[in-house]
């Protein structure tokens, strides 16, 4: 069997047809992007399939190493940082020119994250799963795959190139597609993040699954604006039994604090860090 380096290396990986969006400010526009994004994901994942018949994916799974702890690393006293790497965003762009994903993994790691995020998106956010595969050769970390995740196909390759967890973003998906994709994640060894944005969100989640680990993202799509109020004012209604992350909108260490006291177990951090100056600095800012 060939081992997941082989995978990616046999992958047909589909070339962005565009340069990256910026969405810019328009009400109308943002309030698509999610639409836009899942659209080109089924059109990539067609291609991606062809070349990359499931029997052929899922034969690399045997070659897979046991996976870490993604939720015992951030079930901590004190507050986790999840660190991002996330080459750019639709809103902002191109966030660091001079992207070495592996290179960022090891400025994390030595700077105290207790797992990373790393962004596999191509087209609006110029991940890729060979960054997750370079990453997981060099880090001992957990690892979450962060795309829109909408598809089986996409969990074993999660697996396949590495990751410990999946963010699964339940503004994509309808209660099936939660159930089956969180499903199959837990029977191949990944745990999930699931990532709600509004109280609405939090109510179908609670519904649809009895999740251990709940992200709440601090960002409204209506207007792409963060406030960690989102997540402050979302603590009450969820049990306390929960490992809460909050994500996006963290900038400095008085929003870490203000987490942390009001019991967020982890913090995910991408866009704060990569356009850091001294990202090092800047993480252990949040840890203090």
């Amino acid at each position: 069997m060939s081992s997941p380096n082989a995978f990616i290396g046999d992958m047909v990986l589909i070339k962005t047809r565009f340069p990256i969006t910026s969405f810019g400010n328009d009400k109308c526009e943002i309030m698509g992007i999610l639409d836009t994004i899942i659209s080109y994901k089924k059109e990539e994942l067609a291609e991606t399939k062809r070349k990359m018949p499931l029997t052929k994916l899922q034969a690399q799974l045997t070659e897979v190493k046991p996976g870490k702890d993604f939720i015992g690393a951030l079930k901590q006293e004190r507050l986790q940082v999840i660190a991002e790497i996330k080459p750019a965003s639709p809103s902002k762009g191109v966030l660091r020119p001079d992207c070495n994903p592996v290179e960022i993994a090891e400025i994390y790691r030595k700077n105290g994250a207790a797992a990373l995020s790393v962004l596999t998106e191509r087209r609006f956010f110029q991940g890729s799963l060979e960054n997750l595969v370079k990453v997981r050769e060099k880090v001992n970390l957990p690892l979450l795959r962060k795309d829109f995740i909408i598809n089986p196909y996409q969990v074993y390759e999660a697996k396949a190139a590495g990751a410990d967890a999946i963010l699964l973003i339940v503004a994509c998906l309808g209660k099936e597609q939660m159930q089956e994709l969180s499903g199959l994640a837990a029977e191949s060894g990944l745990a999930v993040l699931p990532e709600v944005h509004s109280y609405a969100e939090l109510d179908k989640l609670l519904l649809w699954l009895n999740p251990p680990l709940i992200g709440i993202n601090n960002r409204n799509l209506q207007t792409m604006e963060t406030t960690i109020d989102t997540t402050l004012s979302m603590l009450a209604d969820i049990p306390p039994d929960k490992v809460v992350v909050s994500e996006s909108g963290i900038k400095d260490k008085k929003d870490a604090v203000c987490l942390a006291k009001a019991g967020v177990s982890a913090i995910l951090v991408g866009e704060t860090l990569m356009t850091a100056q001294d990202m090092g600095a800047k993480l252990r800012e949040l840890l203090e």
